[in-house]
């Protein structure tokens, strides 16, 4: 499997900053026992980041004021 970048990720995200958001939000979900949308046996990061690139994760962000976490992922 080709390896994954950031330049990867930022065609399907606003900016590093959000990249950072989206990616650590789905690493959470992974570990609280989400499925992986890959197949294999890639640490939670890397599987986020694969999936991002990908474009199998979609994401909204919260208005401001809001509570709870700044992204809704699907």
């Amino acid at each position: 499997m080709a390896r994954v970048t950031v330049e990867d990720c930022l065609e399907k995200v606003e900016n590093r900053f959000m990249l950072v958001h989206v990616a650590a939000t789905r690493v959470r979900q992974l570990r609280k026992g989400a499925v992986p949308l890959f197949k294999g046996k890639n640490k939670e990061i890397v599987s986020a980041l694969r999936e991002i690139a990908e474009g199998k994760i979609s994401y909204k962000r919260k208005p401001k004021g809001t509570e709870g976490p700044p992204l809704d992922l699907p």
